[in-house]
């Protein structure tokens, strides 16, 4: 009968080892919940000190956040300008009313153009009699001498190179006199943009840097103030792996702790500027919609923020341990 007792045995070890498996992670998921809340414990233990680290993380993490606020609104006006972007094509003085109608037909459907407005003479000339107090001089000339016109809407999707491109292609057509865009404005507001954002980046690696560094002498003050626990802890046997955690996990709420700070702070700051903000908006006849940080971005700070201290700490921590031997 030995058959039997020997797949006896394997069934129930089978079972023995999965619960054994079992109990091994519940303990190392309680291990490394009591050292997440015994060094949050310690932090509120040293509260002024951890107060100061934490605004400090926090106005470091706000500033290229700001500056990544900024940058995607100003994208928003800039589209929304760009929208009103107009070409306008000055026919010649011989092309008729209906050729010019034929022609902002044949223009809409071109690549590159979102749509056409033909104005006439006739229609251009009352427009500008209306907007002006010309009328009786207009009427002492017996003759019309503004020519048709042809608005042209380009893509909203076309960069400002595209559209001057777009502006040359059009001068050149027969019945065409002169082609004018006004889009110097529009160069240097992208230059300014793409300005701010290469900045932010530069600015968010300095002040990332800066969090390495707060994190890492922070928790290197920590480590020196209980080097002697450590040192008892080494003559016990525990390992580095074991001293380790507690100081990462700190490093952890700092980071935490300073992006909740950060956008605390890009809340404030938003709510303070809101009334001319509205005003802003307003003046675009609530087209243009300006706006903080979304959730996704939030949350992505928030990571941010845990890995910077994370880094930061594992740093200073692996090469001050390495430095600590028991007497």
């Amino acid at each position: 009968m030995p058959e039997p007792q020997s797949s006896g045995s394997s069934r129930s070890a089978g079972p023995a080892s999965r619960g054994s498996g079992r109990g091994r992670l519940a303990a190392w998921a309680a291990s490394h919940a009591r050292c997440l809340l015994e060094s949050l414990g310690r932090l509120h233990r040293r509260w002024v000190a951890s107060l100061l680290t934490v605004l400090v993380i926090g106005i470091a993490l706000a500033l290229p956040a700001g500056l990544y606020v900024l940058v995607k609104n100003l994208d928003t006006l800039a589209s929304s300008w760009h929208q009103s972007v107009r070409i306008s094509l000055y026919l010649k003085q011989d092309v008729s009313a209906d050729s010019g109608q034929r022609l902002a037909d044949d223009l809409a459907g071109e690549n590159g153009i979102s749509s056409t407005q033909f104005i006439s003479a006739d229609e251009g000339l009352r427009q500008f009699k209306q907007a002006s107090s010309f009328g009786a001089a207009l009427d002492a000339l017996g003759s019309n001498p503004l020519p048709g016109v042809i608005e042209v809407t380009p893509e909203a999707s076309l960069p400002p190179a595209a559209v001057g491109q777009l502006v040359d292609q059009l001068s050149k057509r027969r019945q065409v006199d002169h082609a004018a865009l006004d889009q110097a404005w529009l160069r240097r507001l992208t230059a300014i943009l793409a300005l701010i954002s290469r900045a932010s980046w530069v600015i968010g690696a300095l002040l990332s840097a800066a969090v390495l560094f707060i994190v890492g002498n922070t928790i290197r003050l920590d480590i020196e103030n209980r080097r002697q626990e450590i040192e008892v802890m080494k003559l016990l046997g525990a390992g580095d792996a074991f001293i380790r955690r507690p100081f990462l996990y700190s490093g952890v709420w700092y980071g935490l702790l300073g992006a909740i700070v950060a956008i605390m702070v890009l809340v404030a700051c938003y709510m303070a500027l809101g009334g001319p903000l509205s005003t802003l908006t307003a003046s675009y006849q609530g087209g243009l919609s300006l706006t903080g940080l979304s959730l996704r971005e939030s949350a992505g700070l928030l990571a941010i923020g845990i890995a910077l201290g994370w880094v930061g700490c594992a740093i200073t921590v692996n090469r001050q341990l390495a430095a600590i031997e028991p007497r």
